[in-house]
């Protein structure tokens, strides 16, 4: 799936971003675009809904999903 979020700018922001999805599902591969704002993750159970949760307590905003 592919997320579209604001306040991303930098590595700590990947960093924490990746942290914070592997917490709920280790077995999730994430990568971030953040010239697009956009988080993929590959690989994993964890359900869309769980993913903007993890993302939003993490600080970050979603704003919507990228095709």
């Amino acid at each position: 799936m592919k997320l579209i979020v604001d306040n991303m700018s930098c590595e700590h922001c990947v960093k924490t971003i990746t942290k914070a999805i592997n917490k709920v599902d280790p077995k999730a591969k994430v990568t971030v675009d953040l010239a697009k704002h956009e988080v993929n993750i590959e690989n994993g159970t964890l359900s869309q809904e769980a993913a903007i949760a993890a993302i939003d307590d993490a600080g970050f905003q979603y704003v919507g999903i990228a095709y």
